[in-house]
């Protein structure tokens, strides 16, 4: 879906059409930015962005609250759509998904065609726009999906493979973030064509076990069937701080209030006891917006654990803290061994 929150938002006050707006946390409470409209970017603002920032950057920004209910409602919706056309759906978030089409029949069997009709219903029945990619596997699909934002598709074939993934740059490959890429451009490695020239041992040598994804990734090779009987991977909680915390005395005091709204929501969640749980997890965001996670194994998540987390986290850094979170890590997720032709369309 193409900005979603933001989306619906002028879908439910036409008013602010043609207007800078984003949807997120109060400004004045350090709230972030978790959409925003085209115009809105038009100015530099983007998710994850400060909401203080964000109006330094737009004084005319609109910043509407978040209504999840809502976006709940029209999401269940488009997934409905979705269903009309395959079973074999794996959703990614509320505005994104992957689909198997590759036994739908509908449309001469055509996925580009299929998509191009999805995007269509999703317009006529619910105003929304969709942008759709088109290819033999879930990376690609991702990456094409992004090719021709707002409301368009992109189509990779199998025989075009090739071609498309030579030029791709590197950052575009999933699972390559900051630091690889940094690594990768330092080699001057910058599209995949590129990165086809180092051998899967070398690869291996740079990048431990990953280096073998990226061999195939960069080839435009991916064989991840979707995962339709998705398990929750985690569980978690975190709190922004009005006032920055100094030091563990002030962080602990914070804590106990963070553990007892975790529990609430494990015990809320009905999973505790029925997956297993194995990784205690602590976030920590420094007063400079870096931020470091600390975990350890373990079954049983008890504020001990977490204080000793938090210990290990602050020793990290010396600044003064402003978020503080604290989660569990499930046991690994059943996987459908379904797969083929897929469609990502967010």
């Amino acid at each position: 879906m193409d900005c979603f929150f933001a989306a619906v938002e002028l879908l439910d006050d036409p008013g602010l059409a043609g207007k800078p707006i984003a949807v997120g946390g109060d400004p004045g409470r350090r709230g972030v930015i978790a959409t925003c409209s085209y115009e809105a970017r038009e100015f530099g603002i983007h998710s994850a962005m400060a909401s203080a920032r964000a109006i330094k950057l737009c004084p005319d920004l609109k910043i509407v609250p978040p209504r999840f209910e809502r976006y709940k409602q029209l999401s269940g919706q488009i997934r409905d759509i979705y269903r009309q056309y395959t079973p074999v759906i794996e959703p990614l978030s509320l505005d994104e998904a992957y689909l198997d089409v590759t036994e739908c029949d509908q449309h001469q069997g055509s996925a580009t065609r299929i998509a191009q009709a999805i995007r269509q219903q999703i317009d006529r029945e619910l105003g929304l726009t969709a942008s759709a990619g088109i290819a033999p596997n879930k990376m690609l699909a991702k990456v094409a999906s992004d090719w021709n934002k707002p409301n368009g598709q992109f189509v990779v074939t199998p025989g075009e493979v090739d071609a498309f993934v030579w030029q791709l740059p590197v950052t575009k490959l999933f699972g390559v973030g900051k630091v690889t890429a940094q690594k990768l451009h330092q080699q001057q490695v910058n599209t995949c064509g590129d990165l086809q020239a180092w051998s899967e041992q070398q690869l291996l040598a740079q990048f431990g076990r990953f280096g073998s994804r990226l061999y195939q990734l960069c080839r435009g090779l991916d064989d991840r069937p979707l995962q339709t009987q998705r398990q929750r991977k985690s569980l978690s909680v975190e709190r922004t701080f009005l006032a920055d915390k100094v030091g563990f005395e002030q962080c602990r005091a914070e804590l106990d209030g963070l553990f007892a709204t975790f529990e609430q929501r494990l015990d809320a969640s009905g999973l505790d006891g029925k997956v297993p749980i194995t990784t205690l997890v602590m976030k920590i965001k420094f007063a400079d917006f870096t931020q470091t996670t600390v975990q350890h194994h373990g079954t049983k998540p008890g504020l001990a654990d977490y204080l000793s987390l938090l210990r290990e986290g602050l020793g990290r850094n010396c600044r003064p803290v402003r978020l503080l979170g604290l989660g569990v890590r499930f046991g690994s997720e059943s996987v459908d061994e379904n797969l083929q032709l897929d469609l990502d369309i967010g």
